[in-house]
């Protein structure tokens, strides 16, 4: 029988008669009904995360590392149980969804070590005459209340994301999972609750975007850090009023793939890269060129290593490729799919879905302008072009109106730091695949692909504020 899950609003469990009912993308089965929350609720929770405050921003730092350890440790405890319960209701695969409960352990644990290092620095004000013997002592202090809204594609590690660094600097915060996977962000806040951590310093509220807009309209939120679509992301910072925001949006990640790559390294990571998650990641591989030497020898390994993925079954072990996130994604893959054919494009391998399971895809004689090569898939499709001039296909790369991450294939050192200096987005990947995100980096993108950078050192940077403590000694 499904169980009813309560909203944890200021440290305690509330229900509410409104639900919302999360039902698995595999066999519609239903997995839970969460108790919905309204306006009047996102504002208490505001109010009294604003009250906590009080006790967080005293916290000392060891304090602030038990408990990013003390949850890190619950996760791992319970980790078979969430990530069975993120196949459930997200239909991610169970190996995808027990890497992510790992990852996350690992941003908590990041969190308890960067809870210490917030430190500052002294700096020398004696620049010019009359100055003499005046120094300044930089400190970095929590803001206050921080808004986190979470995707569903990564329900547990994104929302890790928002939560580790807000308590590790010292803030309280206010989260709005994703409606269609709320359970597992739930379960985190089941383990944040047996913590020594100060009630109401978290609440996880699930909840409509309508009536989480106290989220953006209250002033005592300092900070919104979102992650999810470019088109909601942008409107966000045009109605956030004077607030910092942090935008995590979308991509549609390219890589090249030079002639003295490694081809059997990169087709299998490129089996990642383009179809973890069904696809539905922001550095999910969406466009990959390569070399005209080695074209066709690609293509023959890639389409025999596409072939033998597993789809099906999340909780099935043996399963690669879980389902997308609902039907309604995969008939808009498919049509975009259907477009691109129309137009020229030949599928190499896939082509097919039903329900919410789309075969991994991969289109090839395709023409830059086409939506599969233009804007987001976010769905198990890549695309493979082939290039001559290792420069132009860094502008290949460029001509995206996205800009997150990018891989380069080589081992050429001169093309190595082009692609650096040269590529249009937050992070350059060599060697491997753009998919590639370690949780203590910068990561972040340009263009319509987000604002300001996550990571939990980045992310406490823009969780905290500096002020100078300004000293004449004389």
């Amino acid at each position: 029988m499904a169980r009813n899950y309560k909203m944890y609003l200021g440290g305690t469990w509330v229900d509410r008669p409104n639900k919302i009912r999360v039902v698995s993308p595999y066999n519609r089965a239903l997995v839970g009904r969460v108790a919905a929350a309204s306006k009047s609720d996102y504002t208490e929770a505001i109010k009294i995360a604003h009250q906590a405050f009080g006790l967080t921003r005293e916290l000392p730092s060891y304090k602030r590392e038990e408990t990013c350890l003390a949850i890190a440790a619950g996760l791992q405890k319970n980790l078979d149980k969430i990530a069975t319960m993120m196949s459930r209701e997200l239909g991610k695969s169970l190996k995808d969804a027990r890497g992510e409960v790992s990852r996350s352990i690992g941003v908590f644990k990041v969190a308890a070590e960067e809870a210490k290092r917030i430190g500052g620095e002294i700096i020398d004000l004696d620049w010019n005459p009359g100055a003499e013997e005046r120094m300044g002592l930089v400190r970095r202090f929590p803001r206050g209340v921080i808004a986190g809204i979470a995707p569903f594609n990564f329900p547990l590690n994104l929302v890790a994301h928002k939560i580790a660094p807000a308590i590790a600097s010292g803030n309280t915060i206010v989260l709005k999972p994703a409606s269609a996977t709320p359970i597992v962000a739930l379960m985190l806040a089941e383990i944040i609750d047996k913590t020594d951590h100060p009630k109401g310093a978290v609440s996880i509220l699930p909840g409509s975007s309508k009536e989480a807009s106290p989220l953006l309209d209250d002033p005592r939120v300092k900070l919104i850090t979102f992650t999810g679509s470019s088109e909601v992301g942008w409107w966000i910072k045009e109605h956030s009023g004077k607030k910092e925001v942090v935008l995590e949006l979308g991509g549609n990640a390219g890589v090249a793939i030079a002639d003295d790559a490694d081809l059997d390294f990169a087709t299998t990571r490129l089996l990642y890269g383009a179809f973890a998650v069904a696809g539905q990641s922001c550095i999910s591989v969406q466009r990959i060129y390569v070399h005209e030497k080695v074209y066709a020898k690609f293509l023959r390994m890639f389409k025999t290593k596409v072939s033998k993925l597993k789809v099906g079954n999340p909780l099935n072990p043996r399963t690669d490729v879980g389902t997308m996130v609902n039907a309604e994604a995969v008939r808009n893959t498919l049509a975009t799919v259907r477009e691109a054919v129309d137009g020229g494009a030949k599928i190499l391998v896939g082509g097919r879905g039903r329900s919410s399971i789309m075969q991994p895809t991969v289109l090839t004689d395709v023409k830059r302008s086409m939506d599969v090569c233009s804007k987001e898939a976010f769905a198990p499709l890549v695309v493979v072009q082939q290039y001559k001039s290792f420069r132009k296909v860094v502008d290949e790369i460029n001509n995206s109106e996205y800009g997150l991450q990018a891989g380069i294939f080589t081992n050429r050192m001169r093309d190595v730091f082009y692609a650096f200096k040269y590529i249009e987005c937050g992070g350059v990947v060599i060697n491997d695949i753009p998919t590639y995100r370690a949780d203590h980096q910068p990561y972040g993108g340009m263009k319509n692909s987000g604002l300001g950078r996550e990571g939990v050192r980045y992310s406490i940077e823009d969780m905290t504020e500096i002020k100078i403590l300004s000293m004449n000694l004389k």
